[in-house]
């Protein structure tokens, strides 16, 4: 365009449709500054800063186990498949196992000594986190709740509930259970607890063992009713003792299992005698597959020494065994089933089950 004295330049504030937009988008600039500013001046709570620093890692999980040991059996492959693939992986512990059955001879003088046993099992749990490859670990009573002193929570702790052994392969509730026993505690308290840690880690995923506990363990039981209800206080703006954090809700919520199909192999022939953990094919949602993962599994069962043994069968196939003299196949394929979401099953699959436990969880923006 050519200007002349008599025809200067438009003014950039004066042209068509412009002559309040500029000063407007001005004003709103500024504000937006002032906005700006002000977050950054803002300290930030720790459990903001936490939240916040969780989303750096974009696949979350987080497992919930009774006793150290528990999650290397059921879900070790799981655990080192993702780990490895670069997910965030939480493991919470309920207790630590003061009244297991010691299996290792060299370890027996630790049977009937709680604290003791209890002592050396945080020290297995340590090593089989580093075999497979998890760097986040709590105790449950570690966390506190809303408002808590922390002297009230460092005195805080869940035991072993002990068990005895029932009918076939399921446990009962043990004689002598201890006033500090985590079927003990109150449900609403110890899930508290937990969700805490939940709006801390904000895992998409949460896993934990069916109702039933696995095999009927107290403590299993318990278990898994507080991850249940954990994961609905966690999305609870006014769940009174979840300590402070923004709500978080959990996109899929798994109960590990085994297929019926697959039981015989290792439970025997009689159905009546199976565990609560196997159900139906037709129940198992998701497979997880990760042979790649064995020598991994195997050295976090080889670390629980005091409550597994572990030899090399046939084919040097790995096999260990936790009691009742059972020897059992280390499973690299661990099934769950999904309680609480939506599947998304593997394409890819005849069996229409997913292959990956995220599977239809969308990324965050």
């Amino acid at each position: 365009m050519t200007t002349t004295p008599d025809a200067p330049a438009p003014d950039p504030d004066q042209s068509a449709g412009a002559g309040t937009v500029a000063p407007a988008a001005d004003d709103v600039i500024a504000q937006l500054a002032d906005v700006v500013d002000d977050v950054a001046e803002r300290a930030f709570e720790p459990e903001e800063l936490a939240a916040m620093e969780s989303l750096d890692v974009p696949r979350r999980m987080l497992l919930v186990h009774a006793h150290p040991d528990d999650e290397t059996i059921g879900n070790g492959a799981t655990m080192a498949r993702y780990a490895a693939a670069g997910a965030g992986v939480t493991l919470v512990t309920c207790t630590r196992g003061e009244r297991g059955e010691v299996v290792e001879p060299e370890l027996a003088h630790l049977e009937g000594d709680h604290a003791a046993l209890g002592a050396h099992r945080v020290l297995e749990l340590a090593a089989a986190m580093e075999a497979l490859g998890v760097t986040d670990h709590r105790f449950l009573d570690d966390a506190p709740l809303a408002g808590e002193d922390p002297a009230a929570t460092a005195a805080a702790r869940y035991e072993d509930s002990g068990m005895a052994w029932g009918e076939g392969m399921r446990a009962v509730a043990a004689p002598d259970t201890g006033p500090a026993a985590f079927v003990r505690a109150d449900l609403d308290e110890a899930a508290s607890r937990l969700a805490g840690v939940l709006r801390e880690v904000r895992p998409q995923v949460v896993i934990t063992y069916e109702p039933g506990g696995g095999y009927g363990h107290p403590d299993h039981v318990q278990a898994a009713a507080v991850a249940r209800r954990a994961v609905e206080l966690a999305a609870d703006p006014a769940a009174p003792q979840v300590p402070g954090g923004v709500p978080w809700e959990v996109a899929k919520f798994y109960e590990g299992v085994v297929p019926a199909s697959v039981a015989a192999d290792s439970f025997g022939d009689d159905r009546s005698s199976w565990p609560s953990m196997v159900v139906d094919d037709d129940e198992v949602t998701c497979v997880v597959e990760a042979p790649e993962q064995l020598s991994a599994k195997a050295a976090a069962l080889r670390a629980h020494r005091s409550q597994i043994r572990l030899r090399l069968a046939g084919e040097g196939v790995p096999e260990f065994m936790v009691s009742q003299d059972r020897w059992l196949a280390v499973w690299t394929t661990e099934a769950y089933r999904l309680a609480r979401g939506v599947a998304a099953p593997d394409t890819r699959r005849a069996d229409g089950l997913e292959s990956d436990l995220f599977a239809g969880i969308a990324p965050p923006a």
